[in-house]
């Protein structure tokens, strides 16, 4: 856990090497008492299950193994029947390559139920026993077949090495900015956390938010010279053999295979019988059926095509924040809107900011990266821009639609500072609506993606389940709309990418569509 400490400094740290040596590694704004029990009660919400120690040297024989480990259908309430509205239970047993039976949890696994004729498909939420065992429950939402996937994401001794790197290595993705006057350039390191050293810093902690932000001095010219952001690399600072943890088709992303059947019939609802409720403790938040997303509870999911979206959109302005997963959803404004020409503000892609305009419908689109930490080629430090302070500085109103999204950039740091993070987004978002209580604030969460080894060391799904717990956590109760990115991925049969596929993209906007003009397109 990290401590609040007071960083006192505008421009760099006292030159006194005794403070420097001894400043945190982390340095952080103190929080109100309100906000840190907020964030103390996060991070036990969140908290995983322990992991096991890992000997030296590690060996997978006493690790998770898919290829061993089973899933059984347990029997439903009528024997061998199931309706549509019941829950289904499965029993996840895991052991390790050895073929013995694990006695401990902690493992990542997802499991989902899909009908891939009837592209149909819902989440089931994991259960972990704490002694090797796990349940899956799902809720049955069709007529027909449901098969029953489950799949190993990590083993818990690769949870162990994750935990340890956010907490002992924050700065393993390292960033640089470049500083000039005149003919004179440097370039030093940045990050929101740096490592003390004899070196003097930079401080850029933003004034407005107090988000953190770092870079080492140069030595011969001052902070003010400092004119962009930029990622370096990504250092691989594992111990010896634990890449043996994160192996494709062996132990990262593999189906668990089940013991007797792996599917139902789900025969139709009986009279009389209670309809799923999502906000019980295991309720998804939607499904898929025939290719199309159902949102369970709230808002019903209609279907746009390009002329009701250009109806929706009409005389309103719609800004986008965040990370390269919500620019996908400009892009696909861009593609499916005929009047919606994007205006040339000569901006490097992927950077930004963007904007575009459909003049005939008075219908505007921007989009605008947030601040750092930011992994994109070359950002000028005048378009480092925060969310919470871009929400402060809008125009706002009732045909304002406010779309923000990030998460895939932080993944490599202590949970605290995302937590931080979004509630300076939050506090701005609560001055919004209180200001300006038309405008419409919706909010894409996190979701699951290819992994490979150093995708999984970065940006891992276990790290992205993380920041999704969080966000939900943080914005629920507020005025606002959530997308369920990460169910979304997680229920569909397409694979995991860090931009989803159109079919998923389309289902995305569909739901913010919805949000924006309800029930006027059923």
């Amino acid at each position: 856990m990290f401590h609040p400490k007071v960083n006192a400094t505008i421009i760099i740290p006292r030159v006194s090497p005794h403070h420097i040596v001894n400043r945190s590694f982390c340095t952080f704004q103190p929080l109100s008492p309100q906000d840190a029990l907020e964030e103390r009660l996060i991070l036990d919400s969140i908290a995983w299950p322990e992991t096991p120690f890992l000997p030296s040297p590690i060996s997978l024989e006493q690790t998770t193994d898919p290829a061993n480990s089973t899933f059984t259908i347990l029997p439903g309430r009528k024997g061998g029947q199931w309706h549509v509205g019941d829950q289904l239970e499965v029993m996840i047993q895991t052991f390790d390559f050895q073929g013995r039976p694990k006695k401990s949890g902690g493992d990542f696994i997802t499991a989902r139920l899909h009908n891939r004729k009837l592209e149909a498909g819902v989440a089931g939420q994991v259960v972990d026993h704490l002694n090797g065992s796990y349940s899956a429950v799902f809720s049955l939402l069709w007529k027909g077949d449901a098969q029953v996937e489950v799949t190993l994401v990590h083993p818990s001794e690769a949870v162990t090495v994750l935990n340890r790197l956010n907490r002992e290595q924050p700065d393993r993705t390292y960033f640089k900015s470049l500083y000039r006057s005149g003919s004179f350039s440097e370039t030093t390191i940045c990050n929101v956390c740096l490592r003390p050293t004899q070196q003097l810093l930079c401080n850029y902690t933003d004034l407005r938010t107090g988000e953190p932000w770092f870079c080492y001095k140069p030595k011969n010219l001052s902070c003010d010279t400092r004119i962009n952001h930029f990622r370096v690399a990504f250092k691989q600072n594992i111990i010896s053999k634990e890449e043996k943890l994160f192996q494709s088709a062996v132990n990262l992303k593999v189906p668990i295979q089940a013991t007797g059947p792996s599917n139902v019939a789900g025969l139709p609802k009986e009279h009389g019988q209670l309809k799923v409720n999502s906000s019980s403790v295991t309720g998804p938040s939607g499904y898929y059926y025939q290719g199309v997303w159902r949102a369970l509870g709230g808002t019903t999911v209609s279907q746009f095509n390009s002329s009701a979206i250009t109806q929706c959109l009409k005389g309103k302005a719609v800004h986008m924040y965040g990370d390269s997963t919500v620019r996908q959803w400009f892009e696909f404004l861009n593609a499916v809107l005929p009047g919606l020409k994007e205006f040339d503000l000569h901006n490097r892609k992927p950077v930004g900011p963007f904007m575009s305009l459909d003049y005939e419908n008075n219908i505007l689109v921007t989009y605008r990266c947030h601040g750092p930490p930011i992994h994109w080629i070359t950002i000028p430090t005048r378009e480092l821009r925060y969310i919470a302070n871009e929400l402060d500085d809008l125009n706002a109103g009732p045909n304002t639609v406010v779309v923000l999204s990030i998460w895939a950039h932080i993944t490599t740091y202590p949970m605290e500072i995302y937590i931080r993070r979004l509630q300076s987004i939050r506090r701005a978002v609560v001055r919004l609506l209180d200001t300006n209580p038309g405008t419409m604030v919706i909010i894409r969460t996190a979701n699951s993606r290819a992994l490979s080894l150093q995708v999984s060391l970065t940006n891992s799904d276990w790290y992205s389940l993380q920041c999704d717990k969080v966000l939900k956590a943080m914005f629920k109760g507020l005025n606002v709309h959530l997308i369920d990115a990460w169910e979304m991925t997680l229920a569909h049969h397409l694979p995991h990418d860090i931009h989803p596929p159109p079919p998923i993209i389309r289902n995305m906007m569909n739901c913010l569509f919805s949000y924006i003009c309800p029930q006027k397109h059923g």
